[in-house]
């Protein structure tokens, strides 16, 4: 979402127009969900996505054929192999789709955007209201109070995550990524940490050296910490949305800081190493007195079980538990349900 209001200013800066397509509805099996955005500029897509293949296609279409008229509509798509919305495709729902043209003569656009991307600087949850009769958008703050532009009707009760359409509005959530917090900044922590950024995490990477915590290491990283492994809590906090990544220099360090972050919340624990390592690692805790219950919420050996080997590997590794794991909270929290066409 970030990536996608930063194109929006840039493509304004330049001039150009474009149409921001977003689902409003999805019934049945689709790829994507109420929600997804695609940004179309006249050379084609340029950020994001509605579903791929027929309907990804026949959305670009469409949106260019908004781009010649200079104006926003919906139009609905058939998942499937014949009716009068198909698109051939065997998926067996159907979804609805908002075109919005973005005039770059509207001032508005620009600072929308502006205001979209502070709210995400600053982590605060919001929500963006795109009007069904093509006119600029509103935005609200996590309460639902007007932030920027104007609406005419009250906002609807408005849930946690989900989207909500009325007959004038489509409320769109915007949301505060997750932090992944990764202790160690060697091989492994490199090649992770541009991976969870792609996925929608904000990184911070924390490390004891400071030749391993310099940010030039960590391009993709929010935040970049040297600090004390016997003291975590003096440079970061760790909260209950936060994933902790433990994978130092070394397995005295390992075990000082997994012993520090079972005091917190933290909504996923991963560790790094064998199982060996992780069986003495655990061992050494509950001598200490650490309960089985937080013990259980550790992920070790960390990853999912795909024979990875190098850096790169272990970081794809990494990157798939985390995503399943957050896809699960989601869901147990009633908000966002997954779209895996695997399930």
């Amino acid at each position: 979402m970030n990536t996608l209001f930063a194109n929006i200013i840039n493509e304004l800066k330049e001039g150009r127009p474009l149409v921001l397509a977003g689902i409003l509805t999805s019934e049945g099996s689709s790829p994507r969900g109420a929600g997804s955005l695609m940004l179309v500029g006249e050379r084609g897509r340029i950020r994001g996505s509605v579903g791929g293949g027929a309907v990804e296609k026949l959305c670009q279409e469409e949106a260019r054929d908004c781009l010649d008229r200079r104006c926003s509509g919906e139009r609905r798509f058939g998942l499937r192999q014949d009716g009068p919305d198909s698109t051939g495709m065997a998926c067996g729902g159907e979804v609805a789709v908002w075109f919005q043209f973005i005039d770059p003569a509207q001032r508005e656009w620009r600072e929308l955007s502006e205001a979209v991307l502070r709210m995400a600087a600053e982590h605060r949850a919001g929500w963006l209201v795109l009007k069904l009769d093509g006119s600029v958008p509103a935005l609200l703050d996590g309460e639902g109070r007007l932030i920027f532009g104007s609406c005419r009707e009250p906002a609807p009760e408005l849930a946690e995550e989900r989207c909500v359409k009325t007959d004038a509005c489509f409320y769109l959530p915007l949301h505060v990524r997750e932090r992944a917090v990764i202790f160690g900044g060697g091989h492994c922590a490199q090649a992770l940490a541009p991976v969870l950024s792609k996925v929608g995490f904000r990184v911070t990477v924390f490390d004891c050296r400071p030749e391993f915590s310099m940010p030039e290491l960590f391009p993709e990283a929010e935040t970049v910490i040297c600090g004390d492994y016997l003291n975590i809590a003096a440079s970061v906090t760790i909260t209950a949305s936060d994933y902790v990544v433990i994978m130092t220099n070394g397995h005295s360090h390992d075990l000082e800081v997994e012993r520090q972050v079972l005091q917190t919340p933290a909504a996923y624990v991963g560790v790094i190493g064998s199982r060996n390592k992780a069986a003495f690692i655990s061992r050494k805790l509950k001598e200490e007195g650490v309960p089985d219950e937080a013990l259980s919420r550790v992920h070790s050996p960390i990853g999912t079980a795909i024979k990875a080997d190098t850096p790169e590997e272990i970081a794809i590794s990494i990157a798939g538990e985390m995503i399943y794991e957050r896809a699960l909270l989601r869901e147990t929290r009633g908000s966002r349900p997954h779209r895996c066409p695997m399930r």
